[in-house]
């Protein structure tokens, strides 16, 4: 079986998830609006799951949502406390460029249909928002800063403590887009208003994710309907969804700082030796305020999908960066923003490590020299 190094994309679903999720599609399948014994088990268990996320959030239970993915949970983060904060005045927006496509294209459906105006805070060429170049984009009527905690492409993560506090300085909420961070970084204490993660991340289905809002917000619901979700989220809830995300969710940050520390020299060593392995290869994204398991090059003159092909013959699996915009002929967005020339940019390939990864990656370093190398001599 190929060795799979693109994590970032999705993981397997964890035994211990699929073992505490069952009960719920089958014996207890109940509608937890359901005022009888089948429907009251399963609220209490929807109950019990947005507890144990609160839990490690640092948040209220109350202000637990659960969603269908990182997608839902960003743009309903986005439009719904945007299009809530409208009728006070507020209708600025203020991101970055390097945000992951479901929140550049909420910005832009504000923009577009609410006239919201979108502000795009500068990063630095490793993809690092300065909190003073944060505080210089705020404005009076700024209704939302919305910012990735760590970048999906290039693994980067945010001082998300201080953009907090600057962005609470201003009287501004924050949204972070913890999709990428769950598992690897805090997740509490952060001081953000919003957050967002995505189940298939963590160990959990696709289709689960969740979206922590606090209370005191007022968020314009996407989904109108029964009222579900204290109004914030209408329809029928997911309990078997909700007992999986908080089960994966739970045992991701119960692992999260011997995982992080141990993944970390993990891939320290293999970025030194594909470095040395192939000299003009290029680490893009910040040297060191990375996640533990993401590390992505770009190999300038040869074209980054030729060498996944290279690699996946030779039992290596990663990417070229969001599974998104998977097939795609345009550079990365994310790297044309931190100032990599366009041909360069196609020459991405990203490696995202798994949890619970004890091999060495040498024999992976190896296959990368061999891949471009083998690119390169057919011209």
């Amino acid at each position: 079986m190929s060795l799979y190094l693109d994590n970032a994309a999705t993981t397997p679903v964890r035994p211990e998830v699929v073992e505490a999720m069952a009960p719920y599609l089958t014996r207890w399948f109940g509608n937890p609006s359901s005022h009888h014994e089948v429907g009251e088990v399963a609220a209490s268990a929807l109950d019990d799951a947005r507890a144990r996320v609160a839990g490690v959030l640092g948040m209220r239970p109350g202000d637990i949502v659960f969603t269908s993915g990182g997608t839902e949970s960003n743009n309903t983060a986005i439009k719904g406390l945007v299009l809530g904060a409208l009728p006070r005045g507020k209708r600025h927006l203020v991101t970055t460029a390097i945000e992951h496509e479901s929140v550049l294209a909420s910005a832009d459906y504000l923009a577009r249909l609410h006239g919201v105006d979108v502000t795009h805070a500068p990063v630095d060429g490793t993809g690092l928002l300065d909190p003073d170049d944060l505080a210089a984009v705020l404005r009076d009527d700024t209704a939302l800063v919305s910012v990735g905690y760590a970048n999906n492409e290039v693994g980067t993560v945010q001082d998300a403590a201080t953009l907090a506090a600057v962005a609470r300085e201003r009287g501004v909420p924050l949204h972070l887009d913890a999709v990428q961070a769950a598992g690897w970084l805090p997740l509490s204490g952060l001081g953000a208003d919003a957050l967002t993660i995505a189940g298939h991340k963590i160990g959990a289905p696709k289709g689960t994710g969740i979206l922590a809002v606090r209370g005191r917000l007022p968020l314009e619901p996407l989904l109108h309907g029964g009222g579900q979700e204290r109004g914030r989220r209408s329809g029928t809830p997911d309990v078997a969804g909700a007992v999986a995300i908080a089960t994966a969710l739970s045992l991701a940050e119960a692992e999260r700082a011997a995982e992080a520390a141990r993944v970390t020299d993990l891939r320290d060593t293999f970025v030194a030796r594909v470095l040395q392995a192939v000299p003009d290869a290029r680490l893009t994204g910040h040297p060191t305020r990375r996640l533990p398991g993401t590390a992505s090059f770009v190999f300038p003159g040869i074209n980054g999908e030729t060498v996944l092909l290279e690699l996946e013959s030779r039992g290596i699996v990663s990417s070229s960066g969001s599974a998104c915009a998977a097939g795609s002929d345009e550079a990365s967005h994310v790297l044309l923003s931190l100032g990599i020339d366009a041909d360069d940019a196609r020459t991405a390939v990203r490696f995202t490590l798994p949890h619970g990864l004890t091999r060495n990656l040498d024999v992976v370093a190896t296959a990368v020299a061999e891949a471009v190398a083998a690119v390169r001599s057919r011209g």
